[in-house]
């Protein structure tokens, strides 16, 4: 099944106000700049996103939210974003928290159809505990919070030995989105997708939990091109493949850039005779 869509606004076109979106990418590695900054000019709003963080204030998913797009984000670190702190802290935006591994499991769970799984993350905190702010009101107060999650208690082996222990653990969902937009660096008519280094991170789990994936791939090829043991996201779980173009597929920001000065000659001969134990 040819899965190609000839653009990037036809990939998202369907998709509602109001819709859940998980969205790859870690930071500004592996996002779906492409299909976020479409559905940015499709002006769909009211979204809930499901991603490991929101972009930074000009990129990626910042874009939508600077544009007040979203209404909900389910996330593990927010910190590289201004506009998403002022957004959360004054009653714009509903943000659940959650820790990043429990996240990606429950992303992977509900890509498995598992409704949920235990977890040690969170035990005897406000995680577990419920009471974590979601939501504040426009002076500061909170409006909504988390609730108190199951927990249980589970006998388990302790080390190498026989014996075991109680150890307690709390209940975490499954999420199940009803969109996935996700990069990967080389991808199939099929939608079988391979991802490259560092930017595989959530691409995966999101890919795996929406229930329409749409894939952005910076290098398209034809069935059978892909070693079967490279593919990372078998093409069952892809419903939309967007190709990009060179221009594209080359668009891709760093979220901080850290330089030093480089040394003169004279620095790297000293810097090499204290490495090998040289000189006076």
């Amino acid at each position: 099944m040819d899965k190609v869509v000839s653009s990037a606004a036809e990939a998202v076109a369907d998709i509602p106000d109001g819709a859940t979106l998980a969205v790859g990418g870690f930071g500004l590695c592996g996002i779906p700049s492409v299909l976020i900054d479409a559905l940015l000019e499709a002006g769909t709003s009211d979204l809930e996103a499901v991603s490991n963080n929101c972009g930074v204030d000009d990129w990626g998913l910042g874009r939508l939210l600077f544009e007040k797009r979203l209404r909900r984000m389910i996330s593990s670190y927010v910190g590289e974003n201004k506009e998403f702190a002022r957004q959360y802290l004054s009653g714009e935006l509903e943000v659940e928290l959650t820790p990043q591994g429990t996240l990606a499991e429950r992303m992977r769970a509900g890509g498995s159809g598992i409704p949920g799984f235990y977890t040690a993350t969170g035990v005897g905190t406000q995680v577990a505990e419920g009471g974590l702010p979601w939501r504040y009101d426009a002076e500061g107060n909170v409006v909504v919070a988390s609730p108190p999650k199951e927990t249980r208690v589970f006998s388990v082996r302790d080390g190498e030995g026989d014996s075991s222990v109680e150890k307690e653990y709390v209940l975490e969902e499954a999420i199940v989105a009803d969109f996935a937009l996700v990069r990967a660096w080389k991808g199939d008519r099929h939608g079988n997708l391979v991802y490259r280094d560092s930017a595989r991170n959530f691409n995966p789990l999101a890919a795996m939990c929406g229930r329409t994936t749409i894939a952005e791939v910076e290098h398209l090829v034809e069935p059978g091109e892909l070693d079967p043991n490279d593919v990372h996201t078998p093409g069952v779980y892809v419903q939309r493949v967007v190709a990009l173009t060179p221009e594209q597929a080359a668009d891709k920001r760093i979220e901080k850039t850290t330089t030093r000065p480089r040394p003169s000659s004279d620095d790297a001969l000293v810097d090499d005779a204290a490495t090998h134990g040289l000189g006076g």
